[in-house]
């Protein structure tokens, strides 16, 4: 087989969850696949040596200004040139106007769906707009859609009609530089100067809930005799003090570390460093950093909604995310050593489910059975 696959973010510093789940695939299926010619297709950046060709796997780097310009010109120039068997988008959106079998990575369908809140910044609203344009028309395109959760596969065929067979659901995994760090110091003292602290993966996107995580936060200051700092990633001071002005808790604010992006490779020794790891989402489809944070031996609290039982299982502390009290009290719960080390075992248990290397044999089983499909009748 030849087979395209877009990863067009993986090259750039400031990676996010969809750009780890393609490098990540594609660098097992670099290990799992000697036979079949592959062609990954980014855009130019500045971290470049995440990933390396090897002799049947090729990397295409493509220009363009704009997003859109980029996956519905650029994108399609390199596909007509490469001439692959397949095409695998992995970021929700593809060309509109590809001949070439598609396959589509829809890791959620938030945008066709009513946006709860409006404090998304203009990039996440610009995607959301450009998401809600394309997907529904290249839909009837795909030969397979992937999706990351049994949850996310059950909203997909419900909201555009699809027929069970057409939506296959293959989970992330989680990377294997995440594990306990025993010397997290060294790298947390650079973003907080506290032994101890309570960590929450924040940014603009409004399904983080990041404004009843401050509340939570608040009402738990009140009620908790360890008063644990707070340690955010991913937003601005101005940005988290204007949530607090308009909660009218900007007396918490000593008390929040906010030392902004994070890099994914200092994020292991954040959460061997943290007390709990806080991921109260309003939605996800998936929800990677519950398994980085339970792989690190910190237990985490979650939602009780959408995919996040369906991953963390028993493992997690589950919660209502629109309860900022049920968040708090959580919080106090895991402060009983006994109940603290229960969740620490079950998250080290719980990760076994999950890999990329599983990912990997799931996509090149669905490339194979495309292909087979289409040219082997």
């Amino acid at each position: 087989m030849k087979i395209a696959i877009e990863a067009q973010r993986i090259f750039r510093k400031k990676k996010h969850g969809m750009d780890f789940v393609a490098l990540e695939s594609v660098r097992e299926l670099q290990k799992l696949d000697k036979e079949n010619e592959y062609f990954i297709i980014v855009s130019p950046g500045d971290d470049e040596a995440v990933l390396q060709e090897t002799d049947n796997f090729h990397i295409v780097r493509v220009k363009a200004p704009l997003y859109p310009f980029w996956e519905q010109v650029a994108l399609l120039r390199a596909v007509k040139k490469i001439k692959p068997d397949i095409l695998h988008c992995t970021s929700n959106t593809a060309p509109v106007f590809c001949s070439t079998p598609l396959v589509l990575t829809l890791h959620d369908i938030i945008f066709l769906e009513k946006r709860v809140k409006s404090n998304a910044s203009l990039y996440q609203t610009m995607g959301w707009y450009y998401r809600k344009l394309v997907v529904p028309a290249i839909i009837p395109q795909c030969k397979k859609i992937i999706t990351v959760s049994n949850y996310e596969a059950g909203v997909i065929k419900k909201r555009l009609n699809l027929d069970d067979d057409k939506v296959i659901s293959v989970y992330n995994g989680f990377g294997s530089h995440f594990k306990r760090v025993d010397d997290f110091n060294q790298i947390t003292s650079a973003y907080i100067n506290h032994a101890s602290y309570l960590f929450f993966l924040g940014n603009t996107d409004p399904k983080k809930n990041t404004e009843n995580v401050f509340k939570a936060y608040s009402i738990y200051l009140e009620k908790s005799e360890k008063k644990l700092p707070l340690l955010v990633a991913d937003l601005d001071k101005d940005y988290i003090n204007k949530i607090l002005a308009k909660e009218g808790i900007s007396h918490i604010k000593d008390y929040i570390y906010a030392p902004g992006y994070i890099p994914n490779n200092h994020l292991p020794a954040i959460y061997s460093g943290a007390f709990a790891f806080l991921y109260p989402s309003l939605r996800e489809s998936f929800g990677i950093p519950i398994l980085e944070s339970m792989a690190c031996e910190t237990p985490v609290i979650t939602s009780n909604v959408s995919a996040m039982p369906e991953v963390a299982s028993d493992a997690a502390v589950l919660v209502s995310p629109e309860m900022p009290y049920q968040i708090a009290n959580a919080i106090i719960e895991l402060e009983n050593p006994d109940f603290y080390r229960v969740m620490v075992a079950r998250g080290k248990e719980r990760i076994k489910a999950f890999s990329w290397k599983n990912c990997a044999q799931s996509l090149l089983d669905i490339y194979k059975t495309i292909y087979n499909e289409q040219y082997k009748r």
